[in-house]
């Protein structure tokens, strides 16, 4: 049995997309421009502000209107981070599954501290991880392997027996370069360009309840 269970938040444990989205186009509709359905921007949900950006005004962080696109969104975001945030069917059952079998489970984000332990505490699961790893709690964030190795550090666990969740490229590669058995969620956001197939990762899971086969099976 591994140590821990480690999830990436955005796509994998919850679907953050539709608060996200109304963040973003309350922002194209400042600009007299048109909703963009969520269908559109749930892939690149992951990539947080700067990939909802990119998709919603078509610029990059060099562009002269990014800081302050940016620093509204994230305005519009905190105000309202869960109205509409749900977990993921199976995520519930899952982390109770895990507890009863007494494997520690935690959660590792790129999405800052401000943002991840609010909606966590909304969400009403603020105390029961081991760990909540923000993108700003170590001093780089995923695909490097820092974040997971401090989740793994505060839940006590080895990083070889550990399970790392992720609906992103980045965080297979976080997970491999971390020694962690690494699973791609293929019912998140996908929102790299390669296909899921093509990432590396030990286990491909479509659904939530899966991991419980990683967990009880190995690899």
């Amino acid at each position: 049995m591994p140590d821990a269970v480690l999830f990436d938040l955005d796509g994998t444990f919850a679907d953050t997309a539709l608060d996200l989205g109304e963040a973003l186009n309350r922002l194209r509709r400042e600009d007299d421009l048109d909703d963009l359905p969520i269908s559109f921007l749930r892939p690149h949900a992951s990539h947080g502000v700067r990939g909802l950006l990119r998709a919603g005004f078509g610029i990059s962080q060099e562009d002269t209107r990014y800081t302050q696109l940016a620093t509204r969104f994230l305005e519009y975001y905190a105000n309202a981070l869960c109205a509409r945030t749900v977990l993921f069917d199976g995520i519930e059952a899952l982390v109770d599954a895990l507890e009863v079998e007494g494997i520690r489970w935690g959660i590792v984000t790129n999405k800052l501290q401000r943002y991840t332990l609010p909606l966590m505490a909304a969400l009403g699961l603020s105390r029961r991880p081991g760990c909540i790893v923000s993108g700003d709690s170590s001093p780089r964030s995923k695909p490097y392997p820092e974040p997971l190795f401090l989740a793994a550090r505060l839940l006590d666990a080895v990083p070889e027996r550990c399970v790392y969740v992720g609906d992103d490229l980045r965080d297979v590669q976080a997970a491999r370069a971390a020694r962690m058995t690494a699973v791609a969620a293929a019912y998140g956001y996908l929102g790299s360009a390669e296909p899921i197939e093509c990432w590396g990762a030990d286990r491909i899971i479509d659904t939530p309840g899966q991991i419980l086969e990683v967990v009880r099976r190995g690899r």
